[in-house]
């Protein structure tokens, strides 16, 4: 299905018109398809099946409860890089068992956080990571389930900035160095030594670099058995990119078959984490023209939503679609540079982006938003962050109030000299 669609020149979520959810929320908000949600994690799902590849919403992406719990009623597990994000997935109700730990700085909090809740596995960056878990799990009396993520040094051919496998940068355990680590790993008392893990990057478009990985990757498999240890469970991150306007990538069925061809004989338990890819497109951004300003070099769109709201075309240079609520056939359109109100040259939500005449009060949609877009939200220039609202049908569940001014006021506490 498409889950945004246009209705008698009105567009909709589902069967909801957002010219309606403004009414209820207000402007600016987020609006996620429950059942597009669902339609992408089954298809994943199918595609994945014959290999029996186990799923972990990487909840980096969009951390709602409402979101998590939709993809744990369908059997996902998660994929989490922060305590707060563990005590999210527990909540929303993913088994710890299904819960692998990622990320370059895990805290000793963290660590015995983890490691009292169960969690089904730590991927270990680093031997000071593996030091410290080891430590922190024998002075708990426990055995931490660990996977080595190796930096493969593979160009994902992404952003510069969502590129991780590539030897410069922070993430992962040299390849060349991965044998030697692992033999250590497997001297530990407190350490259950489980298998490897790889992440290369987010928003690939080819599986030309994945393919690369993966065989390398399985090279190392190789290698370690003829040591005489024990590869269990390959963890093989996400990365799978989505269409933001004209990108062709992958279909989920070629990236399975693909797995199949690089590490379908090794007969080790296989993990994904995929995010974007689940919920991406099935959220949009709706903001209201505040005013328009012409100059003799733009059309500057002024709307209610800004950088701290959705970050990424700030951050990434992303291009999204915007979309008018309101379509009238034969409208000209043209070029629209759509902007907030926050005091920074740089918070541009869409550059040279084509239009209709838009007024004050009319509403627009920032298309794809589902991903790294609430999550990634602040209160820069003391602004609320965006409500957050889930369809499904005709029906419409607020699953973030907006906040009060209050609530962001009452964080800050003054010293008893003031």
């Amino acid at each position: 299905m498409k889950p945004f669609n246009f209705l008698d020149g009105r567009l909709h979520a589902e069967g909801v018109s957002i010219s309606r959810i403004a009414e209820t929320v207000g402007t600016p908000f987020y609006c996620y398809s429950s059942t597009f949600l669902e339609e992408q994690y089954d298809a994943l799902s199918a595609a994945l099946k014959p290999l029996g590849v186990n799923i972990c919403y990487a909840i980096k992406a969009n951390s709602n409860q409402a979101v998590i719990r939709t993809f744990a009623n369908k059997g996902s597990g998660a994929d989490v890089v922060s305590k707060g994000e563990l005590i999210r997935a527990l909540n929303a109700g993913i088994p710890p068992n299904r819960i692998i730990f990622s990320g370059v700085g895990k805290t000793s909090d963290e660590i015995r956080y983890a490691l009292k809740e169960g969690i089904g596995q730590f991927n270990v960056e680093s031997a000071p990571e593996l030091e410290a878990i080891s430590g922190l799990a024998e002075e708990m009396g426990s055995i931490a389930p660990v996977a080595l993520r190796v930096n493969p040094d593979v160009d994902a051919q992404t952003h510069d900035k969502i590129a991780t496998g590539r030897k410069a940068d922070k993430f992962g355990i040299d390849i060349a160095l991965a044998a030697s680590l692992y033999s250590q790993a497997s001297r530990m008392r407190s350490i259950r030594l489980v298998g490897l893990a790889v992440h290369i990057g987010s928003q690939l478009t080819s599986l030309e670099p994945f393919r690369h990985a993966f065989n390398r990757l399985g090279l190392l498999v190789n290698e370690l058995r003829s040591s005489g240890f024990k590869v269990e469970r390959l963890d093989l991150g996400g990365g799978l990119g989505v269409v933001y306007t004209d990108e062709n990538p992958p279909e989920k069925i070629d990236y399975a078959g693909m797995l199949r061809e690089t590490l379908g004989n090794l007969d080790t338990e296989l993990s994904i984490e995929p995010g974007r890819i689940l919920v991406a497109n099935a959220g949009i951004l709706v903001t209201r023209v505040i005013y328009v300003k012409k100059t003799p070099i733009h059309r500057f769109v002024i709307v209610d939503a800004a950088m701290n709201d959705f970050l990424r075309p700030t951050l990434y240079d992303a291009v999204h679609r915007v979309m008018p609520e309101t379509v009238i056939l034969g409208q000209p359109l043209s070029p629209a540079q759509v902007v907030g109100p926050v005091c920074e040259t740089g918070d541009i939500l869409a550059k040279e982006t084509s239009l209709p005449p838009l007024n004050s009060g009319d509403l627009i949609a920032i298309s794809s938003a589902g991903a790294y877009g609430a999550v990634m939200g602040s209160t820069y220039n003391t602004r609320l962050t965006t409500p957050e609202v889930m369809v499904r049908g005709k029906e419409i569940s607020i699953i973030r109030p907006r906040p009060e001014y209050s609530d962001i006021l009452s964080l800050d506490q003054l010293p008893t000299w003031l």
